[in-house]
């Protein structure tokens, strides 16, 4: 099969690779399409330390099973699925804690193993979800980040009424966005320097955006909800200085694992401002099915590019630049 490769940090290729044969209790799939993320960008950058080379990347994707391993029972050939890329070892600490995404084995499909950006892809079977009817197979791969969202709902916990500054109109800025609204916020404002993402964020509902937070109306109070959405450490550390008193900074955007941000300890202290992180998923991938089926988030506007897996470093350069929102590598992309 055909498949984008990243040999070792800043080498890329698109080649002919063995196809995936399934074992015990997997499943092959052929991809639909699968998104591409900062993280893949991270990851040929050398700047994703989990990353081990070489590996096809691709970890938010869709497709139909092809064939079945031994003792694989709930998915069938033509089952059309979309398929929670994290892999955890089930024995160590955090696993045994119900804290999976902080596995110390911890794995993903198209960062530790082979992942979707190939003609086909082996996933175990019990990381896979049934598609809804009313969830089209090229939409699905906005799955997996949109559960990522989920989990980081989940961390931050807000009350209704709550009033949230993102940071970022990029797809995972325009993600939260958009599930913020439909969990009751009071208000969400959104920062990005980018205007024409900032014009989609507007389409969508946002009540305020500006290229600087100093530019907005802030609630009455303040926002209680503050998250990054974009891991630039300019954005990180202006966002540690927006939560109201009480508040919570959520760091979201993956940042390269080297970067280091500036703050002010005695405001955390003095304002009794919470900071967390929400790293990747957890228990969140089925409930991001079901909103995706709800129509919670607007997949079409979300999509705007398409790339042959040839294209591949096209679509890297695109993202990149800025340009469009959820950038998907469709293998077959004369039939998409």
């Amino acid at each position: 099969m055909r498949a984008v490769v990243i040999e070792e940090p800043n080498k890329l290729s698109v080649t002919t690779v063995p196809d995936p044969t399934p074992g015990s209790g997997e499943v092959v799939v052929k991809v639909t399409a699968a998104g591409l993320c900062g993280t893949d960008v991270h990851m040929l950058a050398g700047e994703f330390g989990p990353t081990k080379y070489p590996v096809i990347p691709g970890h938010e994707f869709s497709g139909e099973v092809v064939a079945v391993g031994e003792g694989v029972t709930d998915f069938a050939a033509g089952d059309k699925i979309a398929a929670d890329p994290a892999i955890y070892c089930g024995a160590c600490h955090f696993c045994a804690i119900g804290r999976g995404n902080l596995c110390e084995q911890w794995g993903t499909i198209g960062i530790t193993v082979d992942g979707a950006a190939a003609e086909y892809v082996k996933v175990p079977a019990r990381n896979c979800y049934r598609l809804p009817e009313t969830v089209e197979l090229r939409h699905a791969p906005l799955i997996e980040p949109l559960s990522t969202i989920v989990r980081g709902f989940d961390i931050v916990d807000p009350k209704l009424g709550d009033h949230f500054l993102i940071y970022g109109a990029g797809t995972m800025g325009l993600l939260y966005m958009q599930v913020a609204q439909r969990a009751g916020a009071g208000s969400v404002s959104v920062v990005d320097i980018n205007a024409d993402r900032l014009e989609v964020a507007k389409k969508l509902g946002a009540d305020q955006v500006a290229t600087s937070a100093d530019d907005l109306a802030g609630p009455r109070l303040g926002w209680q909800v503050v998250t990054d959405c974009t891991g630039n450490v300019k954005a990180i550390e202006d966002g540690l200085t927006r939560p109201i008193r009480g508040g919570t900074f959520q760091q979201f955007g993956c940042a390269p694992d080297q970067e280091m941000a500036r703050f002010s300890p005695f405001r955390i202290y003095n304002d009794e401002i919470r900071i967390v992180g929400s790293m990747a998923i957890l228990h969140s991938y089925g409930r991001a099915v079901e909103l995706l089926g709800k129509g919670v988030i607007d997949s079409e506007t979300m999509i705007t590019h398409r790339f042959a897996l040839d294209e591949y470093a096209e679509a890297l350069e695109t993202f990149k630049r800025g340009t469009g929102r959820k950038l998907q590598i469709v293998p077959d992309k004369a039939a998409a």
